[in-house]
């Protein structure tokens, strides 16, 4: 496997850790109402990173779809976490700016060398 496919799986399988710390941090505050948006972003956040570093573990003729699906979502939970103080969440947000950043980068060099995955 090329090493840029490979340093972009890592880094989607750390934004998933990190979301779901965040979730699970978020899920112990005293105000999980506040909390929610959070939560569910986190949840759907580390889902698409898992399939991301799936499909491109796979070869898939899907993991420029899937990526492009993935950085849009990194970029949305990164935004909301953001909006929170908790350390959990900055991490989280930065965890996922990595994330939209490392597709963003293999999308480039996907649609440019697709046989990149193979």
């Amino acid at each position: 496997m090329h090493r840029d496919v490979q340093a972009c799986i890592d880094t989607c399988y750390a934004c998933a850790a990190a979301c779901d710390y965040c979730a699970a941090s978020c899920l112990a505050e005293d105000d999980q109402g506040m909390m929610k948006d959070c939560i569910r972003m986190d949840t759907q956040c580390a889902a698409i990173c898992r399939l991301s570093a799936q499909f491109l573990s796979l070869s898939s003729d899907f993991s420029i779809a899937v990526c492009r699906v993935c950085v849009d979502i990194c970029k949305a939970c990164a935004e909301i976490c953001a909006r929170h103080d908790n350390e959990h969440c900055q991490q989280c947000a930065r965890a996922c700016r990595a994330c939209a950043d490392a597709c963003l980068q293999m999308l480039a060099r996907l649609t440019s060398e697709p046989t990149l995955v193979q």
